[in-house]
């Protein structure tokens, strides 16, 4: 018998069509059903550069299941580099031509004597979802284009963690995650967001490191880089949100970077003293028990649900009940992103459970006694559940519907004030 997934949290693979789209001046080329695009591309703030109801698409139908495909993206690759300006194309597969065996690489082949870079990701929806189509997108980047450089920048080091558009805030946490290492001495540099695009890309082989900042995606293309670039990798598993995971964040990547400790000492105390210093300005808030829920639940991915689990625990004193990572986490992964749930102060220990049925996870979240008001920060799934459980209710992870995030940001010392304002703001308004 077939089962039903209720409220999936993900897309499939060929979603990397928006990680292309968080390059600037980056244009995915889509090998797929006319349909595609206008079904992965139901996101508040997806525009950019070139629009995804415009893409460059085959279009394939009936007729090329039979015949197959290939001429038909001959054909489009030819005529997207003749009218539109893009520094790169990168040719996404959806299922059908995959399914036929359309050989796309050999057609990519063909144009590689072209004046802009063409290289292609293979992300048919039964390849997994957008966050292993995410890695596709890298991968192909450094498979395809990217070459080894004896040249190295001292202190540059390349960024890798939200994914565009599936995280909300992807925008602002890269802008902020730059600042927090500009300001210990270090060059940063991102594919994606804001000063992104080819000059980007180009220098990537240059750092003197990767930093992945997240519990599993991206380490098996850090991987990748390290073998075919020889680019060494620091991988940190949280999204450091507020002034423990923060601090803690810094003199890590300090330490693998061999900075001069009193600098970054002199930066953290800097910092905190800030944080703390707007944290007891609010303390009668934060110690008035009627106005919070007594515990949280998050609904989320794991980048999202893990940090923010962290910061509530370690830097708040809240106490977590259920929590749960919903983007399908490949099994080889869990156990240590399982550890991390457990490593919170006081000896705390959160529950996470790797779920992906929306009806197991509201089921679950009825079940439990939260000794009063829960606190759910979860998608907009959880909005009907919230009214029925009268509960207080942050939409922070995908699909928001409740709210628009241009620049907000979690990450950070001051990520972690704003994820306050947003929390507290919402319990309050029960009683105003």
């Amino acid at each position: 018998m077939a089962k039903i997934l209720d409220k999936p949290r993900y897309k499939c693979a060929l979603s990397a069509m928006q990680s292309v789209q968080g390059m600037n001046r980056i244009i995915p080329v889509l090998h797929s059903g006319p349909g595609c695009a206008e079904k992965l591309s139901n996101d508040i703030g997806n525009s950019g550069y070139f629009s995804p109801n415009i893409y460059p698409c085959t279009g394939i139908n009936e007729r090329d299941v039979v015949f197959g495909g290939v001429k038909k993206l001959d054909t489009t690759i030819d005529n997207a580099l003749k009218v539109i300006d893009a520094d790169m194309y990168i040719v996404l597969t959806g299922c059908i031509p995959e399914i036929i065996g359309d050989d796309t690489g050999e057609v990519v082949d063909r144009f590689q004597d072209s004046e802009k870079p063409v290289i292609y990701a293979p992300t048919a929806g039964f390849r997994g979802n957008n966050y292993r189509g995410h890695e596709q997108v890298i991968d192909a980047i450094v498979d395809q284009y990217l070459k080894p450089s004896d040249q190295k920048v001292k202190g540059l080091v390349n960024i890798w963690a939200d994914i565009p558009l599936q995280d909300p805030f992807w925008i602002g946490n890269i802008a902020e995650i730059k600042r927090l290492l500009q300001s210990i001495g270090l060059e940063a540099n991102s594919i994606f967001g804001y000063g992104s695009g080819i000059e980007a890309i180009d220098k990537v082989p240059q750092a003197e490191f990767n930093l992945l900042i997240s519990p599993w995606v991206g380490l098996e293309s850090m991987k990748n880089m390290e073998k075919k670039l020889g680019i060494p990798y620091l991988h940190y598993p949280v999204l450091p949100i507020g002034a423990t995971e923060t601090s803690k964040f810094l003199r890590t990547v300090a330490s693998f970077a061999k900075l001069p400790k009193k600098k970054v000492e002199d930066v953290i105390e800097e910092r905190e003293r800030f944080f703390y210093h707007v944290i007891e300005r609010f303390a009668d808030l934060f110690l008035e028990s009627r106005v919070m829920s007594k515990q949280f639940t998050t609904v989320a991915d794991s980048l999202y649900s893990l940090g923010i689990t962290k910061f509530l625990v370690n830097d708040m004193g809240l106490f977590p009940g259920p929590q749960f990572a919903v983007e399908d986490i490949p099994e080889e992964y869990r156990k240590r992103i399982e550890e991390e749930y457990h490593d919170l102060n006081y000896g705390i220990k959160a529950d996470i459970s790797f779920e992906t049925d929306g009806y197991k996870i509201h089921n679950a979240i009825r079940e439990h006694d939260y000794h009063g008001y829960p606190y759910i920060l979860g998608g907009h799934y959880e909005k009907t559940l919230a009214k029925e459980l009268k509960a207080h209710n942050l939409n922070v992870s995908w699909p928001v519907n409740e709210r628009v995030i241009m620049n907000e940001f979690y990450v950070g010392y001051e990520g972690g004030l704003h994820l306050l304002e947003d929390m507290y703001s919402v319990a309050r308004q029960r009683y105003n």
